[in-house]
């Protein structure tokens, strides 16, 4: 059209940016898809190809623990969708936070980290990190002043998740943005729960975002994968620190990633409904005793969710009345609703942290940590909501006897 020019054009919906961003001149024969390339090595045809690579005058492959062109695939349609310069793949969102983290800090460098983020992550970062020199600071989530409190002079970064494991805690990123200016410090969120259909922390002056992809970007149970978004610079940071150490996502893994994301806007959009759904039936029923999603009402950071979030995620947590014998007699009464560790996927699947994640520890320990022996963790699948509702409900009423 004549006048027509890219500023102007209207900005493509995330759903089409979700199909085809990213894609375009990595496809081969015609094929409508991108294609595994399942090599480990990609050879120069002369010396001349050798040279005008290593001079950066031509971008190519060499090697595959330093791209292929299906990770480059995944990578460019991530950080569209998360507004980033760039993104950086890795065999597992741990692999991801391990990786940025050990990237970036250094012997005598201190981290601030929230009290709830991911169990993994806080082990990490309180058990293994101190071995290299890093001290670490837990503050309580939400308490914004305790954590500007705790930045000192040697203070790295910040490190927090939002919405939260279990009780989908919400970080106040406008409140972040603000210490952030104040204060100098590097912010690094887990948005894994939000997706970037729901939250893009990077427009609200964040630093990096991880993904844990396992969950709702790939989602469908089948493929391990993380992802660190955030501008070129600092990736370039950790993905030289990566081809040293390997942490790498093979070809397959990418490809099926790549097929995940195409939907992943229309699962998540559905699971989030389907969550609403089950939210405000569970709150009313008689045997649950509180419900802990943001999209409620009752959900302590419900108005900062609002203000700043698209839709409040697929996970619904939520406390059954009486004991843990109870909660075992409620599980094992379920007959579609999987049990199950992780979420994301087109299973709905739910856990007892308690029994699952926290077993190693003593109950005082999980208490002092809110995982008590009544909470559970659904994570909404793609089945009718009716149908999890009905399942919930006769293990209920059945688990009460």
């Amino acid at each position: 059209m004549p006048g027509d020019s890219h500023a102007n054009r209207r900005k493509r919906s995330l759903y089409t940016e979700a199909v085809h961003a990213g894609e375009r001149e990595l496809k081969f024969a015609d094929a409508i898809t991108v294609p595994i390339v399942q090599t480990s090595t990609f050879t120069f045809k002369d010396c001349d190809t050798i040279q005008r690579y290593t001079s950066k005058q031509l971008a190519r492959y060499e090697y595959g623990r330093y791209g292929t062109p299906t990770q480059t695939a995944v990578e460019r349609k991530l950080a569209v969708l998360d507004g980033a310069e760039d993104c950086l793949l890795f065999d597992s969102g741990m692999g991801a936070i391990t990786s940025t983290l050990l990237a970036l800090l250094s012997k005598g460098d201190h981290v601030v980290l929230t009290d709830d983020v991911y169990g993994q992550t806080m082990r990490f970062a309180t058990q293994h990190l101190p071995r290299f020199g890093v001290a670490c600071t837990v503050v309580k989530m939400g308490d914004y002043q305790a954590m500007e409190s705790a930045i000192n002079k040697k203070t790295k970064l910040i490190f927090t998740e939002s919405p939260t494991n279990p009780y989908l805690n919400i970080i106040d990123l406008e409140r972040m943005r603000e210490i952030r200016k104040r204060r100098g410090c590097l912010t690094i969120i887990d948005s894994t729960f939000a997706t970037p259909l729901f939250q893009r922390p990077l427009e609200w002056d964040m630093d990096l975002v991880i993904h844990s992809a396992t969950k709702y970007l790939a989602g469908h149970n089948d493929v391990l994968a993380g992802a660190l978004l955030g501008t070129r610079h600092l990736v370039d940071q950790v993905r030289d620190y990566q081809r040293a150490t390997g942490s790498v996502t093979d070809p397959h893994a990418c490809y099926l990633l790549l097929r995940g994301i195409k939907t992943f806007p229309l699962r998540v959009k559905f699971q989030t409904n389907s969550a609403q759904i089950v939210a405000e039936h569970l709150e009313q029923h008689p045997e649950i005793r509180r419900v802990f999603y943001p999209g409620l009402p009752s959900h302590p950071q419900h108005e900062i969710a609002k203000a700043q979030m698209d839709g409040y995620g697929g996970v619904v947590s939520f406390w059954i009345k009486g004991d843990l014998a109870r909660a075992k007699r409620f599980l094992d009464a379920l007959r579609s609703i999987h049990i199950g560790p992780s979420l994301g996927g087109v299973e709905t699947l739910i856990t007892h942290p308690a029994m699952v994640t926290y077993y190693r520890i003593t109950r005082k320990e999980r208490y002092a940590l809110g995982i008590t022996d009544q909470l559970f963790r659904l994570a909404l699948g793609v089945e009718d909501p009716m149908d999890l509702m009905e399942d919930l409900d006769q293990a209920l009423a059945k688990s009460a006897k």
